[in-house]
């Protein structure tokens, strides 16, 4: 399955929420509530990854748990960035490579010498000294 036929399935339940939503409650999610459920989700994770890593007691059900939790986390994603109205493929293209330029540092235009990986500060800049190292930020 794809991403756009992924984008779609999480629609469809996307829809299907919603419609029970205005059912039970009268109203559907708001985006704010979305991104809360998503947390939630990702710290169900984490607890998964920790049990999976020996730092908590492991679920009898723990691959399937791991595996549900991972389907969930990118149903959320999926649903954010529809309402948010964000194109993912074009956002990780851009982002994260696939065209040949995206995977390269944007502090780094493509073919110049540096190494890679991009390290990013907090701030979303690149800052690279000639190792290709990450260094502090001027203040």
């Amino acid at each position: 399955m794809g991403l756009d036929e992924l984008h779609q399935s999480a629609l469809r339940i996307h829809d299907l929420y919603d419609e029970l939503n205005m059912r039970e409650r009268g109203r559907v999610w708001t985006r704010e509530e979305f991104m809360l459920g998503f947390m939630g989700d990702v710290g169900d994770l984490a607890k998964l990854i920790l049990a999976e890593e020996g730092a908590r007691t492991v679920r009898p059900d723990g691959q399937a748990a791991l595996e549900h939790e991972l389907a969930d986390c990118l149903w959320s994603v999926l649903i954010l960035a529809h309402r948010y109205d964000i194109d993912l493929e074009s956002a990780v293209r851009a982002h994260h490579g696939g065209s040949g330029e995206g995977d390269q540092c944007p502090s780094r235009p493509v073919g110049s010498d540096g190494p890679g990986p991009a390290w990013r500060n907090l701030r979303g800049c690149c800052v690279h000294s000639s190792s290709g190292r990450l260094k502090p930020e001027p203040p």
